[in-house]
């Protein structure tokens, strides 16, 4: 990948990437210090910053989560004094005290970068124009896309989400070439426009999708109707900045994440020991630059894995894979630990489906559980074969996930869109 053209994205040496990230790891312990919450957890496990010489000593530092944000509400973790918070975000999350996240100016301007470097990746110059149709308020979405596209340069108009005439209307007056997302509102856009035929009165080239996962097949579904060059996920949350903590390129294989700005740890959610170079586990971040409220060992209960080797793409900064649920959303059923990502993995082998499901789960009068999944048949495809195409989906679901799942194929846009995130898992037990 040339990095000659590009402002934004840091050039990464492997050979010296560990040793910044412990020094990372060694600033945020210093910084940690100032608060009195972390000052107590620090001193339980007995480490001080200049014990940090290795990423075996990082695992004698303690996890922190979500109940530590809350117990110091309103301003938990708060490492800076109060005169120099510039601004507060909080959580999507509906249960409980909201995570309130406090940001010194120096974190805003992290927020700003690491978008702008995400928009970098994904091709994008001065010369685009950006549409940002994610949530403003409290959430970090609407900020961070319109920090990111300010600071590359792009003209940006800060439109929110839903309203969809006004979409079209400003997607066709103001000549947008990217729209920032999510994936439901990226899909619901992308039939609006094919619905109008507004194809070839609209100048999109890129869409860039966040805040929930979404399958190849959603991807592409995205990509056709649009008639986009590319599309592209991002991670992130309130706790790491806001969106943007890493984006996938044009290969398609994973996410980079800037490794500069946060060291991510893949444990077993259950004993919180290292799984295995290349395996799947929770996501477990410490931040290496973050001022107000820096994160040690903060349990994200995202389920990922590190991805090993350089990216077919050529640029050597690391790649996660894309989040296959949350530690704490998993699927109980009949005893089978189930996450909605293996769902689409095995839906997206089916060239007769599209990417939109649903799954409700109920129980019988003799306390038996029943999983019932509603999927959608991809454009092109007749309704002869349904019951077939069902049948051969619940097989394979059992061979895959061992468990047996009650299939319904459906007319395409016949499950219910959003303009946020899609509930995907209907739970009646």
């Amino acid at each position: 990948m040339n990095q000659r053209h590009y402002r934004f994205l840091p050039h990464v040496n492997p050979d010296t990437l560990e040793e910044q990230q412990l020094a990372g790891v060694r600033w945020t312990l210093r910084q940690a210090m100032r608060s009195p919450q972390y000052r107590a957890k620090l001193a339980a496990c007995g480490v001080q910053p200049e014990d940090i010489k290795s990423m075996a000593d990082v695992r004698r530092l303690p996890t922190t989560d979500v109940e530590d944000l809350r117990a110091g509400y309103p301003l938990p973790l708060l490492c800076v004094p109060d005169t120099q918070i510039v601004r507060m975000h909080a959580s999507s999350g509906t249960t409980g005290k909201r995570k309130i996240l406090a940001y010194s100016q120096k974190d805003v301007e992290m927020q700003a970068l690491q978008m702008a470097r995400c928009y970098e990746m994904a091709g994008l110059t001065p010369d685009d124009r950006m549409q940002v149709a994610v949530g403003y308020g409290l959430w970090t979405a609407g900020a961070s896309f319109q920090l990111g596209s300010e600071l590359l340069g792009m003209l940006t108009i800060p439109l929110g989400p839903g309203n969809l005439e006004m979409q079209l209307q400003l997607l066709e007056d103001m000549g947008a070439t990217c729209i920032g997302a999510t994936a439901s509102m990226a899909l619901l856009l992308a039939e609006e426009v094919e619905r109008h035929g507004l194809g070839d009165r609209i100048r999109l080239r890129k869409v860039i999708c966040g805040s929930e996962t979404r399958s190849e097949k959603m991807r592409l579904a995205i990509e056709e109707k649009l008639g986009l060059e590319s599309s592209y996920d991002i991670a992130g949350m309130t706790e790491m900045y806001g969106p943007g903590t890493a984006i996938d390129c044009d290969a398609h294989e994973g996410l980079h994440y800037w490794a500069d700005m946060f060291l991510i740890e893949i444990l077993n959610p259950e004993t919180l020991e290292p799984v295995a170079p290349g395996e799947t586990g929770e996501m477990v971040v410490t931040t290496l630059c973050k001022e107000a409220v820096p994160l040690i060992r903060y349990r994200t209960h995202d389920i990922s894995r590190l991805l090993p080797g350089v990216c077919p793409c050529g640029y050597a900064m690391p790649r996660h894979d894309r989040i296959l649920g949350r530690s704490d959303d998993m699927i109980i059923f009949r005893g089978v630990n189930i996450y909605p990502g293996q769902l689409m993995e095995v839906i997206g082998a089916f060239p007769e489906l599209g990417g939109e499901y649903h799954v409700e789960l109920t129980r019988d009068e003799r306390a038996l559980d029943h999983m019932k999944l509603t999927v959608e048949r991809q454009q092109g495809y007749s309704a002869g074969g349904d019951a077939a195409l069902a049948a051969q989906l619940a097989e394979r679901l059992h061979k895959s996930i061992l468990a047996r799942i009650d299939v319904a194929v459906v007319d395409p846009v016949t499950l219910p869109r959003t303009f946020s995130k899609s509930k995907r898992v209907t739970d009646l037990r």
